[in-house]
């Protein structure tokens, strides 16, 4: 039996966490900062329509939050890693397997589901009336073709959240319309690359000549051409490795002098760390920590120091 994925992805994640607990914000434009606040990470439908761009350094764009009286929200992480496992719990009972992809997506096993946009719209229903998040669901035989389809569920209103490209027939006419810029797999160089050479969509590059794009693209292109092709050439990962390390950082937003202040900041980070430690049900037995000024500090102020501790016994 051929396989089909189905990748859940939240729509405009940060930000629908933040609505949850403050629903008047619905309809309205938001957008989430990064840890320091200097620039933006997730943009509600509204923000998008007023021409925020992703990443951008938030006091570019002071004159258009004034005007439009965009709410702000500082990134809050443990928040948004607790409405992800709620959401991943829901997603693991809807399949056989399961693959998370981030922090707001997941690649799912439908191969077995006889009505699959049905099944879709089920599922989608369920995170929302469970959760609260709103998520688009592509289906397809390939998870770059899962990606496609995704896309056009999010984009296109008339899919209502899940676009099920499984038709052959339909899927040539669906990549025409995909840019390359937006194909799984294809980075902002190898966009401009490809765009050089005339291959502006999805569908060119799924007709692109294998020696050529092996030559161009490395054999990672090559696999995404044939993934573009209906051949899956990414493999369905339902139990990936355990990580090696654990990370939680952040950049102050002002100058910190106080000792007592960075303990605090320390304790904080070391219990996050922790907190994802046990939810990954995993030990550690070295703990590293750094500390550094700002790289925008003059040289002769500048301060960099780390030091690292091997415990007596693997703890969570």
């Amino acid at each position: 039996m051929k396989n089909i994925f189905a990748l859940v992805d939240c729509n405009n994640f940060f930000v629908s966490c933040e609505r949850l607990f403050r629903p008047d914000l619905m309809g309205r434009p938001v957008v989430v900062l990064s840890n320091n606040d200097g620039c933006i990470v997730s943009r509600s439908n509204e923000a998008k329509a007023l021409g925020l761009p992703m990443g951008a350094p938030i006091f570019k764009w002071k004159h258009i939050i004034n005007r439009h009286n965009i709410t702000l929200f500082s990134s809050n992480f443990s928040l948004y890693g607790d409405i992800s496992a709620r959401v991943m719990s829901v997603l693991s009972d809807c399949a056989p397997a399961m693959e998370i992809y981030s922090i707001d997506e997941a690649f799912l096993d439908v191969s077995d589901v006889p009505d699959k946009n049905h099944y879709g719209h089920t599922i989608k229903d369920r995170i929302a009336q469970w959760v609260g998040i709103p998520v688009s669901i592509g289906i397809a035989s390939t998870k770059t073709l899962a990606k496609v389809a995704n896309h056009y569920a999010k984009h296109d209103t008339t899919f209502n959240g899940v676009c099920s490209l499984t038709d052959q027939s339909l899927i040539d006419s669906y990549l025409s319309n995909v840019p390359i810029k937006d194909v799984w797999g294809i980075g902002r160089n190898y966009s401009k690359l490809l765009q050089k050479y005339g291959i502006d969509t999805a569908l060119k590059l799924k007709n692109a000549d294998d020696v050529w794009i092996k030559k161009k693209l490395t054999i990672c292109g090559l696999k995404t051409v044939g993934e573009l092709r209906g051949i899956p050439s990414i493999k369905f990962d339902d139990a990936p490795a355990s990580r090696k390390s654990i990370c939680s950082s952040e950049m102050f937003g002002k100058s910190v002098t106080e000792l007592s202040e960075l303990k605090e900041a320390l304790a904080t980070y070391v219990a996050r760390a922790a907190v994802k430690l046990r939810n990954q049900r995993l030990l550690a037995h070295t703990m590293t920590i750094i500390l550094a000024t700002s790289r925008f500090n003059e040289a002769s102020s500048r301060y960099y120091n780390n030091l690292t501790q091997t415990l007596d016994y693997p703890t969570a």
